[in-house]
């Protein structure tokens, strides 16, 4: 496998083709690659995109985010978002403000970035596990059987190349090749046709805010870049169609008209540096593949911008394939792990369908009687602080990505005895007392490409031979810690290589003095929690027994499918963050 016909790529054969280098593919790009597998990368356009659909990154991404190392940068080169503020035929009807309390995390808001910038801190990421993109390679046909994939690639400086490889991930966007390849259909309905602009803007409110802007026939949205001064604007009703030619200048003048009548305030939108008029769809593939190939983000499921998600379920989406898809690889685990990632993600994309399509709703509000109902609606939500709270958790909190969980997975086993039902994210453990010695361990071990195995020291000595007994066994896709009251100072360092992991003798540390994170996970004395490598628990128990995570395990414990060779390169941890 590996076979190369017509323009060879370069070093050795890759395990995984992905096809698309959006924040997508990039991101299944670096979580195969931190795990040991060589990847090839390929987009049919030119070059990296110079525009940016995509503008939000909720906080559920920025955990990911974190975990792959590279949330540091992306803070960095973005507005921090915690309100979303509301106003029609000039009044202002309310402020809902980031609510989270229900919901911990250490990203109490969402990163305003350009969607092209978030690509190349992603390329950089790729880049330092050394993975480039291919850029002008179309995939242009594949076929597969039970040993690989056929790709037919077509090169805008070459000519056609037949490459063989076991794995393909389609992550191409809403027209995938991959996906009509696969004979996967889009399932839904057209819907409606916006207009997007990023533009300087003049007017006396701050940028602390996303803006909803109500004329009294249809609405508007303003979100403000990190550059002072600088919007995304989203029209929901432009005045000409997709692929008509733009006039800036007019632009410019309808969204200075349209957001002064909505606000009450003068308002001056200067000539928009890109512009685009597009109609949005809502439809989704009934599964995320077929055989040894797989579809992720715009390629499963295309919908509404109203609410942000379309990168974000992406990214989340690439991130829950790619340990799986390199676990089943490096012959630790069989099809029926590769199976949960439709299972889990096909649920995901439905309800999203649905989220997003009230949301589209709200945004829009074309009805005329809204520039009357409205203010009578949100002065009483202002006024009712229980009620704004409720709002501002199911409005701005459904769209963070923090409720997601997969309770009903196949890789959830048994009832959990902790604090965190079997599905949930754990980083919400290591948020509720973020500076904290055991709960910053903890992010720390969940930036581990592997599995994470973590037990509170005392209990039946069971438990210690359990633990020990998995370093021992597992340590290739399992770290097994121990959360002990020893300080940090003498523990072994947070940041130490898996290889040096894998080398102990038995279970490392993890520091907790006072035991704050084994509160805040519900574990007692010989308890335990085993995380995923999305940072999802799979289970928990009172008292670590073989038994016990022998079931918990048994989703992984089937034939393998197509081992990787033994001198295959071992799974990279990230280490710059301590």
């Amino acid at each position: 496998m590996g076979t190369v016909t017509g323009t060879p790529t370069r070093g050795r054969a890759a395990r995984v083709l992905v096809v698309g280098a959006g924040p997508v593919g990039l991101t299944a790009a670096h979580e195969l690659a931190r795990r040991g597998l060589r990847v090839r990368l390929v987009d049919a356009a030119p070059g990296p995109a110079a525009t940016s659909r995509a503008v939000a990154v909720h906080p559920r991404t920025l955990e990911t985010f974190d975990q792959m190392g590279v949330v540091d940068a992306v803070l960095a080169a973005g507005r921090q978002n915690r309100a979303f503020t509301m106003y029609a035929g000039g009044r202002r009807l309310v402020r809902l403000d980031a609510d989270y309390a229900t919901m911990p995390t250490r990203f109490p808001f969402t990163v305003v970035i350009e969607q092209t910038r978030t690509e190349e801190l992603l390329r950089e990421a790729v880049a330092r596990l050394g993975v480039t993109v291919e850029w002008g390679v179309r995939l242009t046909a594949l076929e597969q059987d039970a040993a690989g994939v056929r790709a037919t690639l077509e090169h805008s400086a070459g000519g056609p190349e037949t490459y063989e490889v076991p794995w393909l991930v389609g992550c191409d966007g809403g027209h995938s090749t991959v996906r009509k390849q696969l004979g996967l259909p889009l399932i839904g309905e057209s819907s409606e046709t916006w207009e997007l602009a990023d533009a300087d803007v003049d007017f006396d409110l701050p940028p602390d805010t996303i803006y909803w802007a109500h004329t009294g026939g249809q609405a508007l949205m303003m979100v403000p870049y990190r550059e002072d001064g600088r919007w995304r604007l989203l029209d929901t009703a432009p005045v000409r169609r997709p692929g008509e030619p733009a006039d800036a200048e007019a632009v410019a003048r309808r969204f200075s008209a349209k957001l002064s009548a909505g606000l009450g305030r003068p308002v001056q939108v200067s000539a928009p540096s890109w512009n685009s008029v597009f109609t949005f769809q809502q439809r989704m593939v009934p599964r995320m593949g077929e055989g040894r190939c797989f579809v992720a983000g715009d390629a499963a499921h295309v919908h509404s911008p109203a609410s942000g998600q379309g990168m974000n379920t992406g990214v989340q989406e690439a991130y829950n394939l790619g340990w799986k898809l390199a676990m089943a690889d490096r012959g630790q685990a069989g099809r029926e792990l590769l199976a949960s990632y439709g299972q889990e993600r096909v649920p995901v994309g439905r309800a999203l369908l649905g989220s997003t399509r009230k949301a589209t709703f709200l945004v829009q509000f074309k009805n005329r009687l809204a520039g009357v109902g409205l203010p009578v609606a949100f002065t009483f939500v202002r006024n009712i602080t229980p009620l704004r709270r409720a709002i501002q958790r199911k409005v701005l909190g459904g769209m963070s990505g923090l409720r997601l969980a997969y309770p009903d997975s196949p890789l959830s086993t048994g009832a959990p005895a902790g604090a965190l039902p079997a599905g949930s994210r754990a980083a919400a453990a290591s948020a509720r007392h973020p500076d904290a010695a055991g709960p910053m361990a903890l992010r720390a071990e969940l930036r581990d490409p592997r599995w994470s195995l973590l037990w509170a020291e005392g209990g039946p000595a069971e438990a210690a031979r359990t633990a020990a007994a998995a370093a021992a066994e597992h340590a290739d896709w399992l770290s097994v810690r121990t959360a002990t009251d020893t300080p940090a100072a003498s523990a072994p360092a947070t940041g130490a290589t898996a290889a040096a992991d894998r080398a102990a003798p038995g279970p490392a540390p993890l520091p907790d003095p006072g035991g704050l994170l084994r509160d805040a996970l519900g574990l007692p004395p010989g308890g335990w929690v085993l995380i995923r490598p999305d940072g999802y628990t799979a289970a928990a128990g009172r008292t670590l027994t073989a038994p016990a995570l022998a079931r918990a395990l048994a989703p992984l414990s089937r034939p393998a499918l197509n081992p990787r060779p033994a001198a295959s390169e071992p799974p990279r941890r990230v280490l710059e963050h301590h």
